[in-house]
């Protein structure tokens, strides 16, 4: 079980809302949360914008997390960040271009920390081992497709449906996303689609087992008792009471 969540970029997106919602939803938490969207497909003229994606990514601050100020944090282990940097170079040694490299960052007065800085990898393709696998590091991988219909085959023909989302400002194109693609969780503008509570988390495919979801309707129905009550009544067994009575009702 596993994730690795698309965000599709389309041309007649707010170029500024998606490529902030991109980046904070790629480096938050390093990465470290199975939501991490890692995966950005830029459709058509909307690969001119991945220049800018990349500068503003560079303009995050990587810090011990309780330093004011700090944009991300460390990854959990050294185990973490030797397995995320193999990663990242095993994206280069197959045709990948890296755009912003992260690997040998440095933070003063961490210098044994398990650091890895924002980095981006562009030129990806499916086969490649760093979109197949789950980095779970603070790693964007960058495709670009010609049309919707491509990006869409792209994500259905991965193996895990946590979560995905969708930039545009048009209205029939986020409906023929929400309609075609075969993932959970879907979000329209919004980079990493978790619902409130009262809905289940409702990721699929390679990214869910079991048979419920957990919190919301399904939640409710996991921790509800059942009960069936079977009756039959006849017109013959039917009694009428003779006046009225003050006393307390019982059964006779």
């Amino acid at each position: 079980m596993g994730a690795k969540n698309h965000g599709v970029v389309m041309p007649d997106a707010n170029k500024e809302h998606a490529l902030n919602q991109l980046v904070g939803a790629a480096f938050g938490a390093a990465g470290q949360r199975c939501m991490a969207l890692s995966t950005a497909i830029f459709v058509g003229e909307s690969k001119h914008w991945i220049d800018d994606l990349v500068e503003k990514a560079k303009s995050l601050n990587v810090n011990a997390g309780h330093e004011p100020g700090a944009d991300l944090g460390p990854v959990i282990s050294p185990a973490a960040k030797n397995r995320v940097v193999d990663l990242i170079q095993s994206g280069v040694d197959e045709g990948a271009e890296i755009r912003l490299d992260g690997r040998n960052i440095r933070v003063a007065g961490y210098e044994k920390g398990n650091f890895v800085g924002p980095t981006i990898l562009t030129k990806v393709k499916p086969n490649m081992k760093c979109y197949k696998e789950e980095i779970f590091g603070p790693v964007l991988v960058v495709l670009t497709t010609d049309t919707l219909d491509e990006a869409i085959d792209i994500i259905n023909a991965n193996p895990y449906g946590n979560g995905t989302a969708v930039f545009t400002s048009n209205g029939a194109t986020a409906r023929k996303f929400t309609h075609n693609v075969d993932v959970g969780q879907i979000g329209v503008n919004v980079p990493i689609p978790v619902p409130l509570p009262m809905f289940s988390f409702t990721g699929s495919r390679g990214s869910f087992l079991g048979d419920a979801n957990f919190y919301g309707k399904s939640g409710i129905s996991f921790y509800t008792q059942v009960k069936t009550v079977t009756q039959l009544w006849r017109e013959t067994d039917a009694s009428f009471s003779k006046g009225s009575t003050t006393a307390m009702p019982v059964m006779q």
